[in-house]
């Protein structure tokens, strides 16, 4: 008996935790005994069957019912459709579950769908309902229908019900109605459209332009660019670095950083090294590249480059062009950016306010800027080209 208690046991153990991947330390344990004369009834006669889980880290076990209920019902749901395969005549079953794994979070969800897809549907139908975007299946679109009791509303009329309706074409249902399956393609776009396998997190959209520019500028000079494998990714700057890796890591995804730097990030920087979560060497500063303790990205581009880029995008009068000796007196920083804001503060209804994004958008729609054989153009790009070599190194 003990040995087929240990065989029962698993056996529902390798199956529910094929699916269960919340936590791959605990084990089923079946025990059978007589019952016990003073427990309470049932259970205090003949022979009882007890359900125990054993988390091996732990080394402790506690009863099925002192888990948590999304696990009971997750455990309860795939012993009775084992039992049904078991069943003989049950080969022809249809499933009907209303709002299956109700009580379990999005990522369990996920292993409950991915059970009815490889262990129920190969043998049968299974229909069911759900208001959760986790468990809509995205690649079974085709199979999604949406219900909705329609009623409609005309000026000056009274109400006319439809009644429930069930539908498979998606523009003509409510956006109410609509909502889990806009969550699912929501959070599939996120996974796929902005996200890649290889993600380099960058401050902001600006940062983007400056590096596709310059990535391109040497390519055409046969240099080295950054690899096509990076996906670019804005996070908005220090402080959301940490929630974006941790809201995707889960995924595998190969992260690494490049970071502005201040005198007020850089504690900010040393804790996240310190939490550990991204790769030894996954993270960079714009100072890593440039000479100062302080720098952006727009450091990177030389002083007379970075004039010629702000004169185009803003076109001040002639009288009021900014000049490199202009612009480097204009604040007592390192960081050009924070020396043209100043700048630009001091020759107020000459010039818009001072932006990051519009110099970036001038130099994407005049790219020959930087076809020119010059100092400022060589030296520009040569900065590039370290950073672009030291995160091409990160790529598998």
């Amino acid at each position: 008996m003990k040995a087929t208690c240990e065989s029962a046991s698993n056996e529902i153990t390798e199956e529910i935790f094929q699916f269960w991947s919340q936590n791959n330390a605990l084990e089923v344990v079946i025990e059978i005994d007589n019952a016990k004369p003073n427990d309470p009834a049932p259970f205090n006669t003949g022979m009882v069957a007890d359900i125990r889980i054993k988390n091996t880290n732990h080394k402790a076990t506690l009863p099925l019912s002192e888990r948590s209920a999304g696990f009971v019902w997750f455990f309860s749901f795939l012993a009775q459709f084992k039992q049904l395969k078991k069943t003989p005549g049950n080969g022809n079953a249809i499933l009907l579950l209303d709002e299956p794994g109700l009580t379990l979070h999005g990522k369990a969800q996920g292993d409950l769908l991915r059970y009815i897809i490889e262990r129920l549907l190969p043998d049968h139908q299974v229909i069911f309902t759900t208001h959760s975007p986790f468990m809509v299946p995205m690649d079974r679109l085709a199979d999604v229908r949406i219900v909705e009791d329609v009623i409609i509303q005309k000026p000056g009329k009274r109400l006319e019900v439809k009644g429930t309706k069930v539908r498979s074409d998606v523009l003509e249902v409510s956006d109410d109605t609509l909502f889990p399956l806009q969550g699912a393609l929501g959070y599939e776009v996120t996974q796929s459209l902005f996200i890649g396998a290889n993600t380099m997190l960058v401050e902001g959209p600006a940062d983007i332009l400056y590096l596709k520019m310059m990535s391109q500028a040497l390519i055409k000079r046969g240099r080295v660019g950054l690899d096509s494998k990076w996906t670019l990714c804005p996070s908005g700057g220090i402080d959301k670095i940490a929630p974006f890796v941790r809201l995707f890591g889960g995924n595998r995804l190969n992260v690494a950083v490049l970071s502005d730097i201040a005198n007020g990030d850089k504690t900010k920087i040393e804790n996240l090294k310190k939490a550990n979560i991204l790769k030894a060497g996954h993270f960079y500063t714009c100072a890593d590249f440039t000479t100062g303790s302080e720098a952006d990205v727009e450091d990177l581009i030389d002083a007379d480059l970075f004039v010629q880029i702000l004169n185009g995008a803003y076109k001040p009068p002639t009288d009021k062009l900014v000049t490199t000796a202009s612009l480097t007196a204009a604040a007592p920083t390192p960081r050009i950016v924070k020396k043209a804001e100043a700048l630009f503060k001091l020759m107020p209804g000459t010039v818009v306010e001072f932006d990051h994004f519009a110099p970036a958008r001038w130099l994407l729609e005049n790219p020959s800027v930087l076809d020119a054989n010059t100092p400022a153009v060589n030296g520009t790009l040569d900065r590039f080209e370290a950073l672009f070599n030291a995160f091409n190194a990160l790529v598998p």
